[in-house]
Order: C-alpha cells, then sequence, then structure tokens
C-alpha cells in the first residue's frame, strides 16, 4: 500500500466524507425548513465549508491518535487493517496528528472571530482535548470513553446549530425560530448520540479479546458480554421506540414519504440489529452488527433530505 492509500485509510476517509454530509445536509435541508417564510440562514457558506473543514481536520486527527495509541491492541484486534509502523511511523503520524488539529483549531477560531462566537473554538478545543484523552485514558475506562464519543458525534450537528443560535438568539421576534431551530438539531444530535453510544458498546464486545490483555475497562470486560448486551439493547429499544412515536407527529404533517422511509430503513433496521444482537457470540458477529449500526446512522441522517422535500 501507497503512502496517500494508507494515509486516507489511517484517517477513515469514508467517516469524514459522511461529517461532511451530515453538515451539508443540515446546512441545506433543516436550515432552510427552520427560516421559511421568515428569514434567511445567518450563517454564509464560506464560514459554513470553514466550520466543516475544521470538522474534519479535528475528526481526521481523532482517528490518527486513536490508532497511534491503539497500536498493541490493535496487533490483537486487527492485525490486518493496521497503518502506523506499518505503512507510516508513529513519528509520522504524530506530525499529522498535530497539523491536522491546529489546523482545525486555527480555522476555528478564525470562523469564531467572523462570528463573534466564542463557543466554537471553545468547544471545538474541547473536542481536540476530549480526543486526545479519549485515546490515552478513557477509551479503557467504564462507559466514559464511550460517552465521549457519543457526545463529539452530536457535536457535529451541533456546531452549525451553535453558530446560528449566536447569530440569531439577540432579537425577540426571532424567538419562534430559535425554538424550531433547537427542538430539530436536537431530535438528530440526540439520535446521533443514542446511536453512536450503542455502536461503541457493540466495538467494545468485538475487541474484547484484546482490550483484556492490555488491562482496559470497558463495559463488556467489567460487566460481561450478557449486561452489555442488556445495555445496547434497551437503547435500541429506547431509539426504535422514540422514532416510531415520532412518525405519528409526521403524518400529522402529511410527510408519507418521510414515514415509510423512517419505518422501513431506520425503526425495522434497528428492530432486526436488536435481534442479531442477543444471538451474537463471536466478534466477527459484533463486526457485522457495527456496520449495520452505521448504516442506519447513515440512513437516519440522510432523512434530513425530507425537511427540504417538503419545503
Amino acid at each position: 500500500m501507497k503512502l496517500i492509500p494508507a494515509f486516507l485509510k489511517l484517517i477513515r476517509w469514508p467517516n469524514l466524507v459522511f461529517i461532511a454530509l451530515t453538515q451539508i445536509l443540515f446546512f441545506y435541508c433543516i436550515l432552510p425548513f427552520v427560516y421559511k417564510g421568515v428569514i434567511t440562514t445567518g450563517l454564509s457558506s464560506g464560514i459554513f465549508y470553514l466550520l466543516v473543514f475544521a470538522s474534519i481536520c479535528i475528526a481526521a486527527a481523532g482517528y490518527i491518535i486513536n490508532d497511534y495509541f491503539d497500536l498493541n491492541i490493535d496487533l490483537v484486534n486487527k492485525p490486518s487493517k493496521l497503518i502506523i509502523e506499518k505503512y507510516i511511523s508513529r513519528r509520522w503520524a504524530m506530525v499529522f496528528h498535530l497539523c491536522l488539529s491546529l489546523t482545525g483549531l486555527a480555522i476555528s477560531f478564525y470562523a469564531g472571530y467572523k462570528l463573534k462566537n466564542i463557543y466554537i473554538p471553545f468547544f471545538n478545543l474541547l473536542s481536540i482535548a476530549g480526543l486526545w484523552f479519549y485515546s490515552t485514558t478513557f477509551k479503557q475506562k467504564l462507559l466514559i470513553g464511550n460517552v465521549i464519543i457519543s457526545i463529539l458525534t452530536a457535536w457535529v450537528i451541533l456546531v452549525i446549530t451553535t453558530a446560528e443560535y449566536k447569530i440569531r438568539h439577540n432579537p425577540v421576534d426571532n424567538s419562534y425560530i430559535i425554538s424550531r431551530l433547537l427542538k430539530v438539531s436536537f431530535l438528530y444530535a440526540g439520535f446521533a448520540f443514542i446511536i453512536s453510544l450503542i455502536r461503541e458498546v457493540v466495538k467494545d464486545m468485538e475487541d474484547i479479546e484484546g482490550d483484556v490483555k492490555y488491562g482496559c475497562k470497558t463495559m463488556p470486560i467489567v460487566w460481561g458480554i450478557p449486561v452489555s448486551k442488556v445495555f445496547a439493547g434497551v437503547w435500541l429499544v429506547v431509539l426504535a421506540g422514540g422514532v416510531a412515536i415520532l412518525q405519528f407527529y409526521v403524518l400529522q404533517l402529511g410527510w408519507w414519504l418521510s414515514a415509510v422511509y423512517c419505518v422501513l430503513l431506520i425503526i425495522i433496521p434497528l428492530l432486526l440489529i436488536l435481534q442479531k444482537l442477543y444471538m451474537a457470540q463471536r466478534a466477527s458477529h459484533f463486526s457485522r452488527l457495527s456496520s449495520a449500526i452505521k448504516m442506519v446512522m447513515f440512513t437516519g441522517i440522510v432523512s434530513m433530505i425530507f425537511f427540504r422535500i417538503y419545503l
């Protein structure tokens, strides 16, 4: 494998595309719906794409530092997927991490300056720190690492909300718009948080062999696989139930196509994942479940397009 393909694999380029897609769909589908018939979005496309690029840089840096500190564990869990030391040295991995982190942070400060919004650089700085400490410490701890990654997944959406909220929160006559913005934002951020939490627990069950060898204290190790399955299963039921309840409100708006989409591509797959979860025994089973959960995350985020269709 050559350097560029190895680097792209190291930074998980499909995940970075998914991050960009999430933010682009939010900007071009959710925000026009929120502001329809009232005002236009306050966030310019130039600043928006800078925020997208900052998010990509920070996430890429996070993937690199995670693999950097997980090298020994990955030698047990995923020896065929190793990039660091096999194609890219540890020293260069750290250089790439620092460059990407600093680039993302610099863009965040610039965007924050242009928007007069200190929250964007502050929380992106916290994201960089969170990814570092997740990789060095919290990933090996019970639940806290899972929660950190889930929060950062939700932040992919909330960073755009934060930018818009700061622009719009002063005028009194924008209170209804702000309320609608926050409702839709937290709807998708909540979905992203819960499904990411489920996936992180499933991945811990997949990686239990290497984690045990190097003294990690993840949920499957501390509480056992059966309890971890119950934990993930409960959240799957909560998520599927929440999406199902939401469809009653969606149908009142006459969004039949959206409701059918959610039933077929979100609710039913979640229930099938729940069924497969309790049958899973081997690492390969959990790996397939992790991929299935990721696909539902994708279909859930893509549902934003219906806000544009029904605009």
